[in-house]
């Protein structure tokens, strides 16, 4: 099986550039010192959720792994960071034979998080692992950022489907992006073909403004549609008059007409009235698509509306106000020396300011409660404790740099549906709120019966 087949891109290309400068110059001072090569454990979390969310989404790894693959330095790009005196010539020499060939776990694509979860954890010497940090970081809190948004509109349309329709509200290559995160989240399909084409994601699309306006009349641009699309296309119906739209595409289409779109207007008032319209004149199964502007507020208003889909762009892929995840990549533990047999030692930046972390390769764990809902989030060093070994949320993804896990895109969106669904009930509310489970943290004193923050 390729990975077309997986919905996964079917080339990707390098992405050694795709970091900033200083990953460079720490590796040429690394290589100088002779602490390089000491192996070292990197993880990516979040210290907090955006004000308000009560879960984040784990979106992009797929996407994470294929820039591991492709972490190359190539002819062009080593001439350029020589030639521009980036780093010096020994690093470039290393630079030319950097391929990844560590490990790395993370929850599964598609889980939720909270603040503290390391949802990646990457293992190898400092030089290979600290190299990674920028292009894993813009990869995550991206999708992240989307995936969460997503899942937080998917919850409020209560099964109806949604589609992603923000290409033109964000950069041309983060709209793919966009749409494979909001795909996870819950999406049903996009208007974006390039994510139909990478990710294999169900594409629509039908009809603008601009197509009514190029003909004489609504009933010719309605008549032109039909013959090329057939009744079962979408007739947007609010470029004049929505009542007299209205009555002419179902003249034109008759009762077996796709659907309508709503654009601009009071959308639960409008809505309604198209409803009631399309009733009365024999277009019962025809659907309501609404579109303008939508966020999970405005899809949640319209929970008692007529709607049968919502089409969302700008804040959708803007991350409904919280465009990053503000996750970091953060060394939690280190080798004494490069000796391959040296122990790990835990390290954490102590600096006040409120970017404190905890050191030590960590596990993490979801604990449920007597009905079998989530409770806690629970992360620590050291040795499991009885009752959470099976309940473990880390898995294996890259052993000894070859990637071990490729899912399709329908399994991760999957996942998040009933990793969502396990959640307590107020996981979904709009209204602020604190994260919805808390994070405990235990320390290595747990094995004696103690625990700690």
């Amino acid at each position: 099986m390729n990975t077309a087949d997986l919905g996964l891109p079917v080339e990707v290309p390098s992405t050694a550039l795709f970091t900033d400068q200083y990953e460079l110059t720490m590796l040429q001072a690394a290589l100088k010192a002779g602490t390089a090569g000491r192996h070292s454990v990197f993880e990516a979390f979040t210290r907090r959720l955006p004000d308000g969310r009560r879960y984040g989404v784990v979106a992009g790894t797929g996407r994470v792994l294929d820039a591991v693959e492709n972490f190359r330095f190539d002819a062009d790009v080593l001439r350029f960071l020589r030639e521009k005196r980036i780093v010096d010539d020994r690093t470039v020499d290393w630079l030319a034979g950097y391929r990844f060939s560590g490990d790395i776990w993370g929850y599964p694509e598609g889980e939720v998080y909270f603040p503290g979860s390391p949802i990646l954890r990457v293992e190898g010497s400092f030089a290979e692992c600290v190299l990674l940090e920028t292009v894993i970081l813009s990869i995550l809190n991206h999708d992240s950022a989307i995936a969460a948004a997503a899942s937080r509109m998917s919850s409020a349309a209560g099964g109806r489907p949604l589609i992603e329709m923000g290409a033109r509200r964000t950069h041309e290559l983060a709209a793919v992006a966009a749409s494979r995160a909001a795909y996870i989240g819950g999406f049903a399909s996009t208007s974006d073909l390039a994510a139909g084409f990478r990710y294999h994601i169900p594409t629509v699309g039908t009809s603008a403004h601009a197509f009514t306006l190029l003909h004489d009349t609504e009933r010719d641009a309605f008549r032109a549609q039909v013959d090329s699309l057939g009744r079962g296309t979408t007739l947007l119906v609010d470029t004049y008059d929505v009542a007299e739209a209205v009555r002419t595409a179902v003249e034109i289409a008759g009762p077996e007409l796709g659907a309508v779109r709503i654009d601009s207007g009071d959308l639960l008032l409008v809505a309604h009235r198209v409803r009631q319209q399309l009733d009365e004149l024999g277009a019962t199964k025809t659907r309501i698509l609404v579109t303008s502007d939508l966020d999970e507020y405005a899809i949640a208003s319209l929970a008692a509306a007529p709607v049968d889909a919502y089409g969302v762009g700008t804040q959708l892929v803007t991350g409904s106000g919280h465009p990053t995840a503000s996750m970091v990549y953060k060394l939690v533990a280190r080798a004494e020396s490069a000796d391959p047999t040296a122990p790990l030692v835990p390290v954490a930046k102590k600096s006040t300011g409120g970017k404190t972390s905890i050191g030590g390769r960590k596990w993490a764990a979801r604990r449920p409660d007597a009905d079998g809902v989530a409770e806690a989030e629970v992360i620590g060093t050291g040795e499991v404790p009885d009752g959470l070994a099976d309940r473990q949320l880390l898995v294996p993804l890259v052993k000894g740099g070859e990637v071990i896990v490729r899912e399709p895109l329908d399994v991760v969106r999957d996942r998040h549906a009933a990793v969502r669904a396990g959640l307590p009930l107020s996981a979904t509310q709009l209204s602020r709120g604190e994260p919805v489970l808390p994070t405990e943290y235990l320390s290595t004193e747990y094995a004696n019966g103690r625990s700690g923050t």
